[in-house]
């Protein structure tokens, strides 16, 4: 097991929503707050080490809910460069561990998060969420998983690092990631 107050966790806000549309996506109101602030509401009684968020082009205040802001001035590189900007600032921080968690999924619950602490052990941990078919954020990586994570290049973040670790199963609608529209409107459906 891996211990909260000693993993950093990493939220991911610097995506550029091209499938969503001209809207920020994490902006967007779901049930009477911005779609990012629900992960960040979820997790906030989890004593993480520290709670850094990585953005681009959002308006949202995320240093008011506490989180210590990293800009990401180039998003087009893709997820890879807020990974290892979100990574290089933990390892600087002596962090045990990250949880990488993306703000567009407002269903994550810290049940869950607790689950993947659970199920990760020591520094060469890998831990992905699942919903029983394809591994997922969130995700935790021990600390000798920093140099790799470091190491990432394009779009890919660390897929095929997710994919060859373990996985701890959660709900489909607890790992709901709202990249267009209709994911939204899904999303408000399920209430």
């Amino acid at each position: 097991m891996i211990v909260a107050d000693r993993t950093v966790l990493i939220l991911l806000a610097a995506g550029r929503s091209e499938r969503f549309g001209a809207l920020d996506k994490l902006e967007q109101d779901f049930l009477g707050q911005p779609l990012a602030f629900h992960v960040v509401t979820a997790l906030e009684a989890v004593p993480f080490r520290d709670r850094i968020v990585v953005q681009n082009g959002t308006n949202l205040d995320f240093a008011a809910r506490g989180y210590r802001v990293i800009h990401n001035e180039q998003p087009e590189i893709g997820m890879s460069n807020s990974v290892k900007l979100g990574v290089a600032a933990a390892q600087a921080d002596g962090a045990d561990a990250v949880l990488i968690a993306l703000a567009d999924m407002p269903r994550v619950t810290a049940t869950h998060v607790y689950r993947l602490l659970d199920a990760a052990s020591g520094p060469d941990a890998v831990v992905a969420s699942s919903d029983g078919v394809k591994p997922c954020p969130p995700a935790i990586f021990g600390a000798n998983r920093f140099e790799t994570l470091l190491a990432l290049e394009g779009d890919e973040g660390a897929r095929a690092m997710v994919a060859g670790g373990k996985h701890v199963i959660a709900p489909e609608h607890e790992l709901l990631d709202i990249d267009r529209p209709e994911d939204l409107e899904r999303l408000r459906a399920l209430r």
